[in-house]
Formats: structure tokens, C-alpha cells, sequence
């Protein structure tokens, strides 16, 4: 539930599109930003398009063509959007809002009206164009504008004809370019009685009236409660949805457009479409051959599944799931990243889970975490995390390398790699039952490939208590072997990392195990009696200097000494024993051990420590030494740490030496002679980990 309300404060958010007005744009003139005398040019331009609208506002014949010429030259200048800041310091504004209206006329005149609609049309465009500029709406505004344009979208009560059409249109577009992220005009448009016109326009015969009406309901439906409720109050929903059938796809954009923005956050409103029928038709439209209606369609999904099981469950019985995983290959990342969303929250229901990656979903879900799209790599993840909660995916999850792309994974935000996080946590629950059988199968049965992706996905996700079955019993650590000695650097990393967490895994392991008891009762006589003559009954010569001990001491500390004095050796009645090879400091640290069973042991001193405790076959004394030089271990070293280990049988300080060439196995393919160690060392692996994961079970079972 964290990550789907983490999810919902992130919803991709649809906007009120601008009109980009471009449809009767002849070829632009370019212009750059004017300065000097190119500015001082084009404003001596606008006066004089400014002062023929300021003194043609009337009905003659040549006023109104001079003034259709004007508001035309207006709006040319105006497609340049560098030019629209010298157009408003020009003063055309308040010229154009006054003849977004008809002049007055005389009472009883009955006379044609030259050019009627036409001087109203060219006003709203150009208004329209200078509105695409933010810092200049609230002034079209405050001039009076918008009553104005409301007026004109009535127009068509007095008999439609193409004029009428076009004036209704460019009304239509002003006021989606003024409303355009701005709250306060979204309100004020309302409060006109913008909204009622807008929607009676959708069912009208232009499609372009439908669509300019659409595109301003859009926008004014944008994070706009009041204004939703009025859309949907003026009954517009039945007419929104049967546009969605529309083979027109400029139609049926606009209309999923509108019905987004209306349902963005708006519970209720979300019921009420659902009610008016508007499924099928959404779920229609990833067919669609507009990727812009199927991305909004694909996001308008997500906002229907976001908290409703049952609408989870009958967008996908009605054929969502096939299309959106299509969409999941198409190259328009945008196409991608609403498809994943929808996807993702219809994964949130456990049989959609199963139908998602039945139909396909999971290899293109799982190729997603791959993209450099933060937000598309996200929405991939928590599909895959819904995906998988289901036991029946867990499977295929691990066959088609999922465990390992989820790992390898390079994510680009802390929101997709905590997600990830749980995705793995949740396929480690499931590692029991018949999902583990289910991939001790796959293990036995499946081709190399896939037997090896299921060792390792099991080596990070299975349980302590089923190491050995899976492992020994099964043959699961001959395929991490296998791995390790791949002629593939990546195969044997992945061994490599498998198995260091395997080790991990078996908490009864540490890189140097504690030091067997000894066969014999130990006997210490204590600290003052180390090299102290008194009751002394032997004498060792270690250098050409005497250190005197005493035999019962020795008897009771290793099989070494009990050999010598009661063996058949000569040592056995010598007063003076003789000890070549050992340096007098290893030798009286040794004995201090024999006396006292515990020493500090120094680096320094510690490999011909190991020596002489080895030679001697003092244990505890040699795990000491073995802890000691575990800590030096390096990149540099390990090799001749491992050799050392051998020599002397140090088997704690080679189980060490394992497990750091298991943990740096990346750094140490780089080196010198890496491949040769490996394959030295790979039988005592495999010793390694039969004795532990054996021990494990033991000891897992008494528990």
C-alpha cells in the first residue's frame, strides 16, 4: 500500500493543451527577436494595423474589409511568438477585443452585413496567438475579452454556415490559450458562461467546432473542481464518450483528453463516467492509430484502476491486457511509460497479475528497467512488483532472468530502487511450496540456461532450511560451480556473487570458525610459571638459550608433545631438548599459549606462529594465528594467503581466503594469474560449501 500511495501523489498529469492555431498558417515569416530599427518598424506596423481597427468599427463596406485586412496582418505578425511582446507594447489589444464584436447596426436595417464574422474571427485568432505568451492573458482579460468570445461561440443559434463555423472555432481557441494554466481565467471563463456553450458545441456538425470546443473544455477541466462539476452538470459526458467512438482521431484525442482531466482526482466524477459507459470506448482506443489517443487512453486506465479491485478486474476482461503490452514495445517512449502505468495498477489485483504475465507482459516489463526514463523505468518496476505477488509468476520470474535484472539494475531514482527492493522480498516469500518444487524441476529438466538462472536466483532468494535440497540434493551448487568456471567474466561474477551469498545465507558460517575442543582435558599452569625454573623437569634450547618448562603442561596441550615424552623418541628422558628452525620470540610465545591458553598474537610475528603451532599441532593456538593474518588479507595477497593456508593446513584461514575471492571476484578478474587461482581453488569450494550447507540443515533440523 506505501508504494501505491506513493504512486497515486505521482500520477502522470494531463494538461489543458494550448491550440497551436496552426491549421490555416500560411508559411511563417522568419523573424527574429526585433531590436533597433527591425522593433521600431514592426510597432510603426502595428499603429497603423491599431489605429485602422480604432477607426473602422462599423458596418460600410470598406471599414470592415480595411478592418479584416488589419486584424489578418496582426495575426501574421502574431505567429511569430518573438514578435508578440511588440504587438501587445503596440497597443493592438484593446483595438482587437473591441471588434470581437459586431458594430452596432440600426434598428430596421435589413441590409447584408459585409464581411459578417469575418473582422470577429480574425480578432478571436489573433487574440488567440498574442494569448500563447502567459504574462499577456490576464490583460486580453481584463480588457473584456471573454465575454466577448463567449458571445461568439453562440453564434451559431442565428443558421450556421462556414463563417459562423470558423469565428465559433477561433473563439473556442482563444479562450483554451487563455485559460492555459491559469486558475483565475479557468474561474472567470465559468463565471462568464463559457462552459454551457462549450459543451452544447460537442455535438455539432463541424468536426473542427467539435474539436476546438473539446480542446477548451480540456483545459478549463484542468485541476479545476468547480469548473469538472459544471461540464459534467451541462450533461456533457454522453456526447464526450460517443466522440471516443469516433474515427476521427483528432475527436476521439480530445475527447479522452477531456474526460482525463475530468476524472484527475475527482472520485466521483470518475464513477459517473464509468456508469455513462465510457470503459469500453478508453479500452477501444489503444488501438487506436493516434499514440497520442493511446496514451491518454492508457492513462486514463491507470486513473480508472487506481483504487477500484472490480474495475481492475473488468478493464482487463475486456481485452486491455493485449494491447497495452504492445504498447509496451513501441518506440514512442511516451506510448511506453502510459502503458507500464496502466499496467501497473492493474497488476495490483492478483488473477490480473497471472493474465499480464501470461499474455507476454513480463519480458517487455522487465526490458523497461533498462531505459535512461526515470519515470518510465518506475512504472516498469512497480508493474513488476504487482506482478510479482502471484505465485503462479514467481516461476517464469526466475526462468526468463528477472532475479537477475532486478539486481543488475542500474536505477535512476530512490522511489524505483526501493520498489525494486520490495519486488525482491516478495519472490523471496514465495521460494517455498510448490514454487520451490516447481524450480527444483526446472533445475533438473530445463536447458542449461535457464537451470542456471534458477541456481542463482535461488542462492539470493531461497531459505536456510532449503540450502542443502536445493544445492546438494539437487545439484544446485554444481551449477554455480559451473559458472564460477565459465570462460564468461559475467557468468563467473554471478557465480561468484551467488555463492558469497549462499555463504551468508548459512548463519552457522564465519570466515574463521572457533577452535575445536581439544582431545584432552587442557591444564594451565599459568603465566608465572612460563620459562620459570622452579619444579621445571625440561629444558628446550631454542637459539643457544635455555626455557624451562615442565612435561605435565605439555602432555595436556597437544598430541606433538604427548608423542614426544611418552613415545618411543629420544626426547623422551632428554634433560635438554634441542628445537631447531624457530626463533626464540615465536617459541616463548608458543609455550606462553601452552602455559596460559590465551596470547596476543602481532602481525608480524603471527605466519611463523602458525608454523611452529602446526608443527607442534597446537589448534587453538593455530585459529588465533589464522585470525591474525585473516585481517591482512588483500587484492594483493589473497593468492599467497591461500598457498600458506595449504602449507600449514590452516583451514579457517582458507575458508577465509574463499570467501573474500568470493566477495572481490570483480576486482581480482583484473589481476594477474586470477583464472589459474580460480580453477586451483574450485575443489576446496566445493568441499566448502557441502560441509556448510550440510551442517546447516543438521543443525536447522535439531532446531
Amino acid at each position: 500500500m506505501e508504494l501505491q500511495k506513493r504512486l497515486d501523489q505521482n500520477l502522470p498529469e494531463r494538461k489543458g493543451h494550448k491550440r497551436k492555431l496552426e491549421e490555416e498558417f500560411e508559411e511563417e515569416r522568419e523573424i527574429s527577436v526585433p531590436t533597433g530599427d527591425a522593433k521600431q518598424a514592426i510597432l510603426t506596423e502595428v499603429s497603423d494595423q491599431v489605429e485602422i481597427l480604432n477607426s473602422t468599427f462599423s458596418w460600410k463596406e470598406a471599414d470592415r474589409a480595411a478592418a479584416k485586412r488589419a486584424t489578418h496582418v496582426l495575426a501574421e505578425l502574431a505567429k511569430n511568438e518573438e514578435v508578440v511582446n511588440v504587438i501587445v507594447e503596440g497597443g493592438a489589444v484593446p483595438a482587437l477585443v473591441k471588434h470581437l464584436q459586431a458594430p452596432p447596426t440600426i434598428e430596421g436595417d435589413r441590409s447584408l452585413k459585409p464581411f459578417e464574422h469575418e473582422v470577429e474571427k480574425g480578432s478571436a485568432f489573433a487574440l488567440g496567438l498574442l494569448a500563447v505568451k502567459p504574462e499577456h492573458q490576464q490583460l486580453i482579460v481584463d480588457i473584456g475579452a471573454l465575454s466577448h468570445l463567449v458571445e461568439l461561440l453562440k453564434r451559431h443559434k442565428d443558421g450556421s454556415s462556414r463563417a459562423v463555423n470558423s469565428v465559433i472555432r477561433r473563439a473556442a481557441d482563444a479562450i483554451t490559450n487563455l485559460a492555459h494554466e491559469n486558475s483565475f481565467i479557468k474561474t472567470r471563463v465559468r463565471m462568464e458562461g463559457g462552459i454551457p456553450p462549450l459543451v452544447e458545441l460537442l455535438e455539432f456538425t463541424d468536426t473542427k467546432v467539435q474539436r476546438a470546443a473539446a480542446g477548451a473544455l480540456r483545459t478549463l477541466a484542468f485541476k479545476n473542481d468547480e469548473n469538472k462539476n459544471q461540464i459534467v452538470e451541462c450533461n456533457a459526458l454522453p456526447t464526450l464518450i460517443l466522440m471516443l467512438r469516433s474515427e476521427d482521431a483528432a475527436i476521439h484525442y480530445e475527447a479522452v483528453g477531456v474526460i482525463g482531466n475530468l476524472v484527475h482526482s475527482s472520485p466521483n466524477i470518475k464513477r459517473e463516467v464509468l456508469l455513462a459507459g465510457a470503459l469500453q470506448p478508453v479500452i477501444g482506443l489503444l488501438s487506436s492509430c493516434c499514440s497520442e489517443s493511446q496514451r491518454e487512453a492508457a492513462l486514463l486506465l491507470g486513473q480508472f484502476a487506481a483504487t477500484d479491485s472490480d474495475c481492475k478486474i473488468h478493464i482487463v476482461q475486456r481485452g486491455a491486457v493485449r494491447p497495452l503490452i504492445e504498447m509496451l514495445q513501441s518506440p514512442d517512449v511516451q506510448l511506453r511509460e502510459m502503458s507500464a502505468f496502466a499496467l501497473g495498477r492493474l497488476a495490483q489485483e492478483t488473477h490480473n497479475q497471472a493474465g499480464i504475465a501470461h499474455n507476454g507482459g513480463l519480458m517487455p516489463l522487465l526490458k523497461l528497467l533498462d531505459s535512461k526514463n526515470g519515470s518510465l523505468q518506475h512504472n516498469a518496476a512497480f508493474a513488476l512488483y504487482g506482478l510479482a505477488d502471484n505465485e503462479d509468476n514467481v516461476s517464469d520470474f526466475i526462468r526468463v532472468g528477472g532475479v537477475q535484472k532486478l539486481q543488475d539494475g542500474e536505477f535512476i531514482v530512490q522511489a524505483t530502487k526501493d520498489c525494486v527492493a520490495k519486488t525482491l522480498k516478495r519472490l523471496e516469500e514465495k521460494i517455498h511450496g510448490r514454487v520451490l518444487n516447481h524450480l527444483l524441476h526446472l533445475m533438473r529438466v530445463a536447458e542449461k540456461a535457464v537451470q542456471r538462472r534458477v541456481s542463482l536466483a535461488l542462492a539470493h532468494l531461497c531459505s536456510p532450511d532449503d540450502q542443502r535440497t536445493i544445492f546438494i540434493d539437487n545439484n544446485g551448487l554444481e551449477l554455480l560451480l559451473g559458472l564460477l568456471g565459465s570462460s564468461s567474466l559475467k557468468q563467473q561474477l554471478d557465480g561468484a556473487v551467488a555463492l558469497y551469498k549462499l555463504a551468508n545465507k548459512a548463519t552457522t558460517l564465519s570466515s574463521v570458525d572457533a577452535a575445536p575442543p581439544s582431545p584432552t582435558p587442557q591444564v594451565y599452569l599459568g603465566e608465572q610459571y612460563v620459562n620459570n625454573p622452579t619444579l621445571s623437569d625440561v629444558t628446550f634450547l631454542v637459539e643457544g638459550r635455555r626455557f624451562h618448562a615442565h612435561r605435565i603442561c605439555l602432555l595436556a596441550s597437544s598430541d606433538a608433545f604427548r608423542a614426544m615424552f611418552d613415545g618411543g623418541y629420544r626426547e623422551k628422558d632428554a634433560k635438554d631438548i634441542e628445537i631447531p628452525n624457530i626463533r626464540w620470540e615465536v617459541f616463548e610465545l608458543m609455550m606462553r599459549f601452552v602455559y596460559t591458553g590465551s596470547v596476543d598474537v602481532s602481525l608480524d610475528i603471527a605466519q611463523d606462529l602458525l608454523r611452529a603451532a602446526d608443527q607442534y599441532l597446537l589448534e587453538g593456538l593455530k585459529r588465533l594465528c589464522e585470525y591474525t593474518i585473516a585481517q591482512d588479507i588483500s587484492l594483493e595477497n589473497v593468492s599467497s594467503m591461500y598457498e600458506l593456508s595449504e602449507a600449514f593446513n590452516a583451514i579457517s584461514l582458507r575458508h577465509t581466503c574463499i570467501l573474500f575471492i568470493l566477495e572481490q571476484f570483480e576486482k581480482l578478474s583484473v589481476m594477474p594469474g586470477h583464472s589459474l587461482l580460480i580453477q586451483r581453488i574450485l575443489p576446496e569450494i566445493r568441499n566448502y560449501f557441502a560441509k556448510a550447507l550440510t551442517k546447516v540443515n543438521l543443525q536447522s533440523s535439531r532446531l
